[in-house]
């Protein structure tokens, strides 16, 4: 059924020209909820996957973390295991808050590139392939970019402060 303009008109604010502004423009307002929202959504996932790492949430640990660097060949997986856990610990915070927003996700893109091409390594593409494919880590990493490129927006501390 489609719309009736007419009626809109009388009973509503909306006008023709703002539902047409929504659909195919854009504005400030809306870049600014976008951060907001991508910022919410991706930095409460690094805090998780950093928590992960812990064994605060879900089933991994550290000394599993440190041992499946470690069969991957990586140098140091004592050592890389914390500053991955750090970095998404502390970069998701920074993005959640939109406090050092650009600091915070470039961080948690190095431990994108690094799952990337070390962790899903030979996997392909697909997450349910066997092994899991990179999938997951490029769309993050996709977000990321765009994040950076977007900024923190006006509702964050990094508007409030800076």
């Amino acid at each position: 059924m489609p719309i009736n303009i007419d009626l809109l008109e009388e009973n509503s604010d909306l006008s023709p020209m703002d539902i047409h502004r929504f659909l195919f423009e854009t504005n400030a307002d809306f870049i600014n909820i976008a951060s907001l929202v991508i910022r919410l959504f991706i930095g409460i996932c690094f805090i998780i996957h950093g928590l992960g790492k812990l064994g605060i949430v879900g089933p991994g640990n550290m000394n599993g973390f440190e041992g499946w660097l470690k069969s991957l060949g990586v140098p140091l997986p004592a050592l890389q295991a914390r500053l991955a856990m750090l970095c998404e610990i502390g970069g998701g915070l920074l993005i959640t808050l939109g406090l050092a927003t650009r600091i915070g996700a470039a961080l948690c893109l190095c431990i994108m590139i690094v799952a990337g091409t070390i962790g899903h390594k030979g996997g392909g593409y697909l997450i349910t392939n066997n092994p899991p494919g990179n999938e997951y880590t490029i769309n993050l990493a996709a977000i990321l970019i765009a994040l950076i490129l977007l900024g923190p927006g006006s509702y964050s501390l990094d508007a409030l402060l800076f």
